[in-house]
């Protein structure tokens, strides 16, 4: 179940820009709201943890942070009484000996602890495989540093807006990088025990996203040049704080609790976030482990294989994809409900009553990345903090009896989504968990008059449909709607004589495809990547997109890409 709040959805396309949190700024919460839960969990998956070094290593950190220790005094007690450490040690000092209020969060100057730490911690970047998840968040801090450098080139300067802009159209790119650690890194830390980063870096995440928000909406309206400056030196000196949090502690700590075959099951789910700044190959399909015997069916992945894990748990998996399960309404074999769940119109989701979420189908239409990572994970933390307080509102007056349904919709120039949470009820009305669905309505809001023809993709007449039963008030309406869609609506034929218009890096995607309709589709047959265009995400963007970004972000380079065009349209 992904946000529930509008404000949150939003956030996921980019269509509300929200003002700057001035407010604190929490790298490390005082708070853990089941101090014991997590104890033994994350300490199973870490090497021996000596709990009396990290008693004293809180001391002795707390003791220097509040000016009771000197550096010298508190660095002499370390060397006495901890000793040599690593970065989980002090992730487990987070999760498992700081408590207080969960309202309570504090900043915390990691480089006041990075001095404190010095000669007693190794800090280097560990050495990892290039197509290591973790590789990719290293190289995407890396180009952020470089923009960041850039930024405090420009700043210096009387402002040049087009300059900023340019900056921008990559410095935008990087909340793709906390879309992919909230949904698929923070995920499997939840498990292991180590949900500190759901519950503190997660705000933090947002704000480093809000203000590169900010900044695009200060640069394309009329505030004073000194209030954009004054951002600047904010994200600056936030972002940097952040990536030092994520590469001194979030990252080791990581690798030493997650398995290399876990990161291996990440990469699916990172390629369908996305990466920022850098085009990262899919990884290659994995090598089944055993092979069936002759003439048996081949082992199911994805839905098919989790369902049928289930039903065999029940005793009616014998019979394998193919044996008939009774529906409430008929008789459906596991493969025919996977695919009927593929290719249903809307996106769903389920948390059940415990409230983990327990399944969403994994459709090519799906309107928000969903990642493997998510099943089985508390549906609080799916959410960013500001949007809990919604999430548990709703379950909880769905658990009452109280409310049923809850409505939302996401209503921009050119995007209608809504979003609808209903109860799920037993027989005998007890609550059983959350339906979730959500759908594209972009098109069905756009629909006028009536269509009682079959019309296929551009306009072409079919054979005419039985009558309405009120046919004659639909008759009243004038004639039969038969026009295309609304991504149809506008477009010149496409014709020869058009093939030799100039094709540019500043030349918009909305132009070509209006003027030649077959081009998206023959560009996602040939670069996987533009199948987004079709998302309602994509025909947002389309507003926007040009050939040269599209290339940038594409990894294609900008002739290669304009090439393409060029041949798609012989």
């Amino acid at each position: 179940m992904r946000g529930p709040e509008v404000l949150a959805l939003i956030n996921h396309v980019g269509a509300q820009l929200l003002p700057v949190r001035k407010a604190r700024n929490p790298y490390l919460c005082t708070q853990n709201p089941n101090p014991t839960d997590m104890t033994n969990s994350m300490k199973d998956h870490l090497p021996q943890i000596e709990m009396a070094k990290m008693e004293a290593l809180y001391q002795i950190e707390a003791q220097y942070e509040s000016g009771r220790l000197t550096l010298e005094e508190a660095r002499r007690q370390l060397a006495a009484r901890v000793g040599r450490l690593r970065p989980y040690h002090l992730a487990y000092m987070e999760q498992n000996l700081k408590s207080g209020d969960a309202d309570e969060c504090i900043r915390v100057d990691m480089r006041k602890t990075m001095l404190l730490l010095d000669g007693f911690m190794d800090n280097s970047r560990p050495e990892l495989p290039a197509d290591h998840p973790l590789t990719h968040y290293y190289s995407e801090n890396e180009e952020m540093r470089r923009l960041l450098l850039a930024v405090e080139d420009l700043v210096q300067y009387p402002m040049i807006k087009n300059q900023w802009l340019e900056l921008y159209d990559r410095l935008k790119l990087y909340p793709i990088h906390y879309a992919r650690k909230q949904n698929q890194l923070y995920p499997l830390l939840e498990h292991k025990g180590f949900d500190r980063p759901t519950t503190t870096m997660w705000n933090f995440d947002d704000i480093v996203r809000d203000e590169i928000r900010r900044s695009q909406q200060l640069l394309a309206g009329d505030t004073p040049e000194e209030d954009f400056i004054a951002l600047q030196q904010e994200l600056v000196a936030h972002c940097r704080d952040l990536m030092e949090k994520e590469e001194t502690i979030l990252y080791p700590t990581a690798l030493a609790l997650i398995t290399p075959a876990e990161f291996d099951d990440m990469k699916s789910g990172d390629q369908e976030i996305g990466f920022a700044f850098i085009t990262v190959a899919p990884a290659p399909a994995a090598t089944p482990s055993t092979t069936p015997a002759d003439g048996a069916a081949p082992a199911p992945d994805g839905l098919a294989r989790d369902l049928q894990a289930l039903l065999g748990k029940y005793g009616y998996a014998a019979g394998g994809d193919t044996q008939l399960l009774d529906v409430a309404t008929g008789k459906l074999s596991l493969e025919q409900v996977n695919l009927i769940y593929q290719h249903l119109p809307v996106d769903i989701s389920f948390v059940d009553e415990n409230e983990l979420v327990k399944f969403y189908s994994d459709t090519d239409h799906r309107i928000f990345p969903r990642s493997r990572n998510v099943i089985g994970r508390k549906v609080e933390n799916c959410h960013p903090r500001k949007s809990v307080h919604v999430v548990k509102e709703i379950v909880a007056k769905f658990r009452s009896g109280e409310q049923d349904k809850a409505e939302f919709w996401i209503n921009k120039p050119g995007l209608f989504i809504y979003i609808v949470y209903v109860a799920v009820r037993d027989k005998e009305g007890r609550f059983r968990g959350v339906l979730e669905m959500m759908q594209d309505c972009t098109r069905i809001r756009e629909m006028q008059g009536s269509q009682t023809l079959l019309t296929w993709g551009h306009g072409e007449a079919g054979t005419a449909a039985d009558p309405a039963p009120a046919a004659a008030d639909t008759a009243a309406s004038g004639p039969a709607d038969t026009a295309s869609g609304p991504e149809d609506a506008g477009t010149c034929p496409e014709d020869t004589a058009g093939n030799d218009m100039e094709i540019t890096g500043s030349t918009r995607l909305k132009t070509l495809f209006g003027r030649y309709p077959n081009l998206k589709k023959n560009l996602v047959a040939a670069v996987p990547q533009f199948k987004m265009l079709d998302s309602p995400l994509g025909k947002l963007m389309l507003q926007r997109v040009t050939v040269g970004m599209a290339a940038e972000r594409s990894g294609l380079g900008e002739d290669k890409l304009i090439e393409l065009i060029r041949e798609s349209l012989r």
